[in-house]
């Protein structure tokens, strides 16, 4: 004789299923978690200054910085290994509108490269053509993390009566890296390294 189901045998998933839907949900949440962007490592902006450019060419302005950072060892293992790293020193000048958005009068970025040869045990730290050795990676760090008497604006740009805002930061450019490199930087804090902009004050006496 046929007898009608009770009334919670659909809801109720065999033990097998169940199991299977547990598995999957797990594996779902490990993935977003993995998927979401790192945070970068932190790198302090210790010091940030314009200064006239007393070239005899008429105005502009030098920025000098210092930052304050460690590799992280998976950098240093990567570059130990052959990979070239690429740091990147942004600058930006605007000039602020009460009115409207402020207009960006300057944007420039300065690239170092560094990296190690196996042949000769020394690193090299490249700004465009210019290659410099170093015998230990701490020696290349600490020429990478100062910066004195980049040309950062020239003459003509800044006038008297105007406000400015300027500011700058380094970062590792991860899209210079291998793509695998580049992936495992965006889920692991340890491939990503950069610092918050900082403001960089404009002296009134460069205001001419």
């Amino acid at each position: 004789m046929w007898c009608a189901p009770g009334p919670n045998a659909a809801s109720v998933a065999p033990p097998r299923r169940r199991g299977a839907f547990v598995v999957a949900v797990a594996l779902a949440a490990a993935w977003l978690a993995s998927a979401h962007p790192a945070a970068a490592q932190s790198v302090a902006v210790t010091e940030a200054a314009l200064r006239a450019d007393d070239d005899g060419n008429g105005g502009g302005a030098l920025l000098d910085a210092q930052f304050d950072f460690e590799l992280p060892a998976a950098l240093e293992d990567a570059v130990n290994r052959g990979i070239a790293l690429y740091f990147v020193i942004d600058f930006e000048l605007y000039r602020t509108r009460w009115y409207w958005f402020d207009r960006k009068l300057v944007g420039s970025a300065l690239t170092y490269r560094l990296t190690y040869s196996p042949l000769t045990r020394q690193y090299r730290l490249a700004r465009g053509m210019l290659a410099q050795p170093f015998d230990a990676l701490a020696e290349a760090l600490a020429t990478l993390r100062r910066v004195r008497g980049w040309k950062v604006v020239e003459p003509g740009v800044l006038r008297k009566g105007e406000d400015y805002r300027a500011q700058t930061r380094l970062r590792l450019d991860i899209s210079q890296l291998p793509k695998p490199f580049q992936i495992n930087a965006l889920t692991n804090r340890d491939w990503s390294l950069a610092s918050e902009w900082r403001i960089v004050a404009v002296p009134p006496d460069m205001l001419r």
